[in-house]
């Protein structure tokens, strides 16, 4: 331990006060500490000031427990070093401070109350934050500081901090003054509990008082106009900064892109973007989010390189941009160049690329991510263990999906939600029934979620009858009222179990009117139960609502092909044609060692697009052996027969499979995912290579999984 030479014949003032300006160590302070009690001097404020300075001083190697010692055996210590040490100790140490010196009856002044009301604020669960604000309220009211628009606006700041904004605005609405400040805090804190809608309504309400709102107070209420995609407000507010001539900061402008991007507006937040001569962070960030929220992901990719030095929160913005523009592998590689750059994710990256990993379906790929969560310390975060859930689930690995399930200890409602939808997924109807009953069981409360992915689970698996019974109970046992998306999925229900004309009169009674989604539902189980009359009910309707739709030309063009109605065909797709309509392309994808590999129908670019070829003639060779004949019913022109069975062997997700098959032993498994919905050809062409080269399949199409093994589809024909 360092020591200090201690003078005994000095005069113990003078001593303690050279040697208390000399100590740059807590030891060498404790020591003189020490030597000031044995002699017997008091602690004036002065020599008590020194002596907490450094064991306060966030700049040294403070030690908070000595320095609230010190405090707490200081008989009535002196406004100044309350107020200091308040704001020093940190939340837990202020709160057991002041809960000591109220028991001792020391005299409170107003500058006491607000570093004490931020301690509190920003204590922990368990460490009486909300208490402590609640118990000052109390303490102010008897105390007369009850018109002291300082005190107040601390109080307001403080319950606002703990999310108590009912009882912030109460406080707030008794203040006799409220300056700008005042103003400002209340504002936040609305937009800090997320009731932006209230806090639009409280600047209006200030713009009718006498006070002015200030920069700060524009940007908080811009970024409430943003949150809400309130574009009108968030013009009102642009145009009242010009006409009042308000001094456009970096911050404001920062705030008025942001407002304008949040609300889609990207013309307007590209001219102020491009009047700014220095681009901060916030504006290109703001400029990233923007364009990638109207699918402009490459304009948002380039303000991203241009920016020279990129936070957290603009990396999370471009990687979520790709995630949500169907650009998977470009999420997580980008989340790899963050690493590599020294930049740690937050809960909020990591949602983002676990997103990533789900659509795309890669499993060595959600490996990987699960142990860089546990690695990383976000294994015990919900939300990331509930999307870890909904990614091994979408990745066709439904045992692993489960074991993070069973491994969560405290389950919420999406936790559930997320596990029930993998079930349903991946068949498993009656898994799903009975995980809800075990929920209930535990006194979760379903959502309407739930109950979506409930009839989900019904729908893709057959069960009519339980379908029709989680309906009744959604509606008259928890009073979930139904949307359109429960709607759509008894629909689907009926649809896939050739009840069409039941189908038909339940989207005719709905309380509403239907969408696009629920028609197509109908469209699609007219397609595949040959209903021509129905189908071309459903197509109309499709189109009424959305004249570009892709899909409902091409079901009802298939309804028509399959019936030999070729000059309807061939009238559905001149139509397509005129309005400039195309089919989505088919593309089908899977991962070998750890790289992922993309095919096109007829798709000749692999670099080894030869061999691939080769195996599929190949396969196609042995299964002709054991009876299989191509489904030409999928081709929607009218063909030659033998011009049909080549272009439905070209099918992306046979490429794959091939692909698969070369890079594959006996006994393996091979993972595919598809963007569009397998056909009846593809459909028993897996079952039977699943039998004839001994490899399970596991096929992730538009709405669901399929696994084939020895020549059975775990969907038993409900796609």
């Amino acid at each position: 331990m360092e020591t200090l030479t201690l003078n005994p014949i000095s005069p113990p003032p003078i001593i303690s006060s050279h040697l208390l300006s000399s100590a740059t160590t807590v030891p060498q302070l404790k020591q003189i500490h020490a030597r000031i009690l044995r002699s017997g001097l008091d602690l004036t404020p002065s020599l008590l000031s020194r002596l907490l300075s450094l064991p306060l001083n966030p700049a040294a190697a403070p030690s908070l427990d000595y320095a609230l010692s010190v405090l707490l055996h200081t008989p009535r210590p002196p406004s100044r070093l309350r107020c200091r040490a308040f704001r020093l100790l940190g939340p837990r140490r202020a709160i057991a401070a002041y809960a000591r010196l109220r028991q001792d009856g020391v005299d409170f002044d107003r500058f006491d109350f607000p570093p004490l009301l931020r301690a509190a604020a920003r204590a922990g669960e368990g460490e009486g934050g909300e208490a402590v604000v609640r118990e000052t309220h109390g303490f102010v009211l008897k105390t007369g500081f009850v018109a002291d628009p300082f005190v107040l606006t601390a109080l307001v700041r403080g319950y606002a901090a703990r999310g108590c904004v009912s009882d912030a605005r109460a406080v707030f609405d008794r203040m006799p003054e409220r300056d700008v400040v005042a103003w400002g805090v209340m504002l936040d804190g609305w937009c800090q509990s997320g009731c932006y809608s209230e806090a639009l309504q409280l600047f209006e309400e200030m713009k009718s008082s006498d006070v002015a709102p200030d920069q700060v107070i524009l940007a908080t209420v811009l970024s409430a106009c943003g949150r809400t995609g309130n574009l009108s407000s968030g013009r009102a507010i642009h145009s009242y900064i010009l006409e009042s001539g308000i001094a456009m900061d970096a911050h404001l402008q920062s705030s008025l892109i942001n407002m304008y991007s949040n609300c889609g507006s990207m013309d307007i937040a590209r001219k102020l973007f491009d009047e700014i001569p220095v681009k901060d962070l916030v504006a290109s960030t703001a400029m990233v989010f923007g364009y990638s929220k109207i699918g402009e992901i490459e304009t948002a990719r380039a303000i991203f390189d241009e920016i020279p030095e990129k936070d957290l929160v603009c990396w999370s913005a471009m990687i979520s941009g790709y995630s949500e523009s169907d650009k998977p592998g470009e999420a997580l590689k980008l989340f790899n160049e963050m690493q590599a750059s020294g930049v740690r994710p937050d809960k909020i990256t990591m949602l983002s690329v676990i997103s990533a990993c789900a659509h795309l379906g890669a499993i060595d790929q959600a490996k990987w991510i699960h142990i860089f969560v546990d690695k990383n310390m976000f294994r015990d975060v919900l939300m990331v263990r509930n999307a870890l859930i909904d990614m091994y689930s979408k990745c066709g690995n439904l045992a692993s999906a489960w074991r993070v399930f069973e491994g969560t200890p405290q389950k919420n409602v999406i936790t559930w939600t997320s596990m029930i939808t993998g079930l349903a997924m991946h068949g498993e109807g009656r898994l799903a029934l009975a995980l809800f009953e075990r929920m209930k069981a535990e006194g979760v409360e379903p959502n309407g979620v739930t109950f979506v992915g409930l009839l989900y689970a019904c729908s893709h698996t057959g069960l009519v009858a339980e379908g029709r019974q989680v309906f009744e109970s959604m509606v008259h046992e928890y009073k979930v009222e139904p949307k359109l998306e429960h709607y759509g999925c008894v629909v689907d229900l009926l649809c896939r179990a050739k009840l069409l004309r039941e189908a038909f009169e339940l989207i005719e009674s709905m309380p509403f009117r239907p969408n696009v989604i629920i028609w197509g539902s109908l469209l699609g189980g007219c397609r595949v139960h040959m209903d021509v009359e129905l189908g071309e009910i459903a197509a109309k309707r499709i189109l009424e609502l959305d004249p570009d739709h892709d899909g409902a030309y091409v079901l009802l063009s298939n309804i028509y092909a399959k019936a030999n109605k070729w000059d309807e065909a061939r009238r559905v797709r001149r139509l397509m044609k005129s309005r400039g309509v195309s089919k989505e392309k088919g593309c089908s994808w899977l991962e070998i060692n750890g790289n992922v590999h993309e095919f096109l129908m007829g798709d000749e670019s692999h670099p080894k697009s030869k061999e691939i070829y080769g195996k599929l003639e190949e396969i196609i060779q042995e299964l002709v052996l054991v009876g299989y004949s191509p489904d030409t019913g999928s081709v929607l022109v009218d063909l030659e027969e033998e011009e049909k069975k080549e272009a439905v062997l070209l099918h992306s997700e046979k490429l794959a499979l091939s692909f698969g098959l070369i890079n594959s032993t006996r006994g393996s498994c091979i993972r595919i995912a598809k963007n569009l919905r397998v056909c009846e050809d593809c459909h028993s062409f897996m079952e039977l290579v699943s039998k004839a080269f001994d490899i399970e399949i596991v096929l992730r199409d538009r709405t669901r999984f399929h696994q084939y093994k020895n020549g059975v589809c775990s969907c038993k024909g409900f796609w």
